[in-house]
């Protein structure tokens, strides 16, 4: 299961109250990519949510693609923004806090460290790669990367 989706709606139901509709818990789920993506129903929602859920859109789902939302990019946007959130310093519990208080989403804590352990053990991959192949660009860039998510 990709990190993605275990992200999750923050105030899921009440959420779906005030669109009346039925939409899912995972944020990067079909139907809810569609809602963000269209944007039926936001007039519906009080201003801070609607700020927040339009916060989200403009930061994810802004993309040239024309399979857009579905093309992975959303995705891809969310990962980078909670590795940066790492390599501010921030641990698992703030990044979960953040994401919330940014966007109205949340992630279980042992799910962001999963996350940021599976992303140290790639670049040491990739390190141990470019070592291999003589590439100490690479390898340099990747030693670095890892220590800003090591901390």
């Amino acid at each position: 299961m990709a990190f993605t989706d275990k992200i999750y709606v923050k105030n899921h139901r009440q959420l779906a109250s005030q669109l009346e509709t039925n939409i899912p818990k995972g944020a990067f789920a079909g139907a809810t990519l569609d809602m963000l993506f269209t944007g039926d129903g936001l007039s519906k929602l009080d201003e801070t949510t609607r700020d927040r859920i339009l916060d989200f859109a403009e930061d994810f789902l802004d993309c040239d693609c024309q399979a857009n939302p579905y093309c992975g990019c959303p995705e891809e946007k969310f990962m980078r923004y909670v590795l940066e959130l790492r390599a501010e310093g921030l641990g698992p519990q703030a990044i979960v806090d953040v994401m919330s208080d940014d966007y109205m989403v949340y992630a279980y804590t042992g799910d962001v460290l999963s996350f940021l352990d599976d992303s140290v053990r790639q670049l040491e991959a990739v390190e141990t790669l470019a070592d291999v192949e003589g590439n100490e660009e690479m390898s340099e860039r990747a030693r670095r990367a890892k220590r800003e998510l090591s901390g």
